[in-house]
């Protein structure tokens, strides 16, 4: 069990540190299927020392990621497991099974920390359940034959329903293949060891292996262009026709409000230099219009991370924007407002478009 504790301290410490990870904005998840190739070693409880009930192990999977949480993957353990009989002196004995099964997987890295298929540690857990095939128990008999007393000798081929539950640490190596360290706990039916305990057996499985995917995990996402805003310069008023009348007045000069976003990559607050225009563009406003001032408001995109996450996000992306306004270009403080939205407001109906600040100078 030594195992599992000290996989799950370091999955749950990764997890922390997976919630600074950085994903790039144009990446949208796609269903996948994948292959799990491992092997490695069980333990077979039992009344023998440790190193006594070790066998070699092997697993293989077929799995369908049709979330970003949730999966499903068909799986068969297989080779040999071991008992020990304590009985005046420790025996043991060994036979071969199978063990087919489904299992329902869980990324936890997901669901705490957003997806992010660049992340380079995602740990999954899983429970599941299915089918153990035994058979070639002919140890077990060689022992009842000396006079060992196996209450539950069993002979020829068993098939017994059987539950397990585990943990996946995945570590990315590309998009296509990734290397899995996998423990699984797994109980049955009293019967399997051919003894008698008064509780379930069970046995512990400690894997690495390969994930091969079968397609890329997600898909590429092409931004639009944003289009820039066009000004039509109005008609000059006609000439008065009779000459004692004085000349109209020229009309007012009306100044457009102007709109620029900046857009920003998933769990990021710098400015790029591809956006960094369209802050010159407002500061540039301002200066030609001394009685105008601009309001700025951070967003976060909803489909990813949590309101905790989002709402620093929204809060950084904005004060990052007033930061170059101020000192970049000289804009006076009292000449800028600016707020915080989150993820709780979507100016666009495309996620991605959502991790944006918005000026609006008038």
């Amino acid at each position: 069990m030594k195992f599992f504790k000290t996989l799950l301290a370091v999955a749950l410490l990764s997890v922390g540190v997976t919630t600074a990870s950085a994903q790039d904005a144009d990446y949208k998840f796609k269903p996948y299927t994948y292959i799990d190739l491992q092997g490695g070693a069980q333990w077979t409880i039992g009344e023998a020392k440790f190193k006594d009930l070790i066998s070699p192990n092997l697993q293989v999977g077929l799995g369908w990621q049709f979330s970003k949480v949730i999966g499903l993957r068909l799986q068969a353990n297989a080779y040999q497991s071991r008992g020990g009989f304590n009985n005046r002196e420790i025996m043991t004995y060994k036979w071969k099974y199978i063990a087919p099964g489904l299992d329902v997987t869980f990324n936890l890295s997901n669901l705490v920390a957003g997806w992010n298929p660049k992340r380079f540690f995602n740990l999954s857990a899983f429970i599941g359940g299915g089918a153990n095939i035994a058979w070639g128990n002919s140890d077990a008999q060689d022992l009842a034959a000396r006079g060992y007393n196996m209450q539950y000798l069993w002979d020829g081929t068993k098939v017994r329903p059987y539950g397990r539950v585990g943990l996946q640490a995945l570590f990315r190596l590309s998009d296509y293949v990734g290397l899995l360290v996998e423990g699984n706990a797994n109980g049955l039916s009293d019967k399997y060891n051919s003894k008698y305990g008064n509780n379930m057996d069970k046995y512990v499985n400690a894997l690495i292996g390969l994930r091969i995917n079968l397609s890329k995990p997600y898909a590429v996402v092409e931004r639009p262009a944003e289009p820039e805003p066009t000004y039509t310069e109005p008609a000059p008023e006609p000439k008065p026709i009779v000459k004692p009348a004085p000349a109209p007045a020229p009309a007012p000069v009306v100044v457009e409000p102007l709109r620029r976003e900046v857009f920003f990559l998933i769990n990021k607050t710098n400015i790029r230099p591809t956006e960094a225009s369209k802050i010159k563009d407002i500061a540039d406003y301002l200066k030609a219009n001394k009685d105008a001032k601009v309001s700025v408001v951070g967003y976060a995109d909803a489909g990813t991370g949590n309101d905790r996450i989002n709402d620093r996000l929204a809060q950084k992306r904005a004060d990052v924007v007033v930061k170059a306004l101020i000192e970049q270009y000289d804009i006076a403080a009292d000449r800028i407002t600016y707020e915080s939205k989150g993820a709780h407001e979507q100016p666009f109906a495309e996620n991605d478009l959502n991790r944006v600040t918005i000026m609006i100078a008038k």
